[in-house]
């Protein structure tokens, strides 16, 4: 395993190359194309705006106002998150001609899958950019700094998840159909439409033990919310468990390497 972990960065020039095709593939023969990266999470959040201001007004805490902007600072990690984790799935399984290449890293290609994403999340960044802007958030230099923190974070677990469901998957195909309905109930079980304070006390104790919850209420408290940023220790917790799915994820996958081409 840490021989193979040692290669990785041997191999950042074919990671780049995958990123970049995985990008053109994606908007291939669409007429907006790049745009797309912008269009999808805005065409989201007037989605979710329309369903909580217009078929069910005032079911919504002062707190969350102005509610496009509170929506936005989690659906937009989110999708990165979930789309990330639904194509790492099934990448090895659709990507058989390279799996059974002898010298082909296959694990890149669970780790292109979600920069990939992170591209689009960054796309989608100017876009919340405007948002804060138009509705004047209260950001300040010093809860900004922890934004890369964040992302950082978010990565390292995306990653360790994406390794551990894609090498699974190629084993227990099941798991592609049950990854849908688990990411539906994770994203309702996930303070991004609602804030924290609105579950009761048994429903935050759930909510702590979901990892996504630390890093919906750290976007949250750094673009949403006035005041210092006071859930940095639950930030640096789950920076240090997302290093240790990385590793764990990184190890079940290389443990089952040598099946995947039998089984793609």
């Amino acid at each position: 395993m840490w021989h193979n972990l040692r290669q990785l960065p041997r191999y950042r020039g074919l990671i780049h190359s995958l990123v970049v095709r995985e990008l053109k593939a994606r908007y291939r023969g669409s007429v907006l194309g790049f745009f797309w990266s912008f269009i999808n999470p805005l065409l989201l959040l007037l989605i979710y705006t329309f369903v909580f201001t217009v078929v069910l007004p005032g079911t919504r805490p002062k707190e969350t106002e102005p509610y496009a902007l509170f929506m936005f600072c989690g659906i937009l990690p989110w999708t990165w998150f979930s789309s990330s984790l639904s194509e790492a799935s099934n990448v090895l399984i659709g990507s058989g001609n390279l799996i059974k290449k002898v010298l082909f890293p296959a694990e890149i290609l669970p780790i292109v899958t979600v920069l990939a994403n992170m591209v689009h999340f960054f796309l989608g960044l100017p876009i919340l950019g405007a948002f804060l802007l138009f509705y004047q958030a209260p950001l300040t230099p010093a809860e900004l700094l922890w934004f890369p923190v964040v992302v950082l974070v978010q990565l390292l677990l995306t990653l360790g998840l994406a390794l551990i469901l894609s090498a699974l998957t190629v084993h227990f195909r099941d798991i592609k159909d049950i990854l849908a309905n688990l990411l539906t109930f994770w994203f309702f079980a996930t303070p991004i439409i609602y804030p924290m304070t609105f579950a009761p006390a048994p429903g935050r104790t759930f909510l702590n033990m979901n990892p996504f919850t630390h890093l919906a209420v750290s976007y949250q408290e750094i673009l949403f919310y006035d005041g210092p940023f006071g859930h940095w220790k639950w930030l640096l917790a789950l920076g240090v468990a997302s290093v240790g799915l990385f590793f764990a994820g990184y190890f079940i996958f290389d443990r089952l390497r040598d099946s995947f081409a039998e089984e793609v």
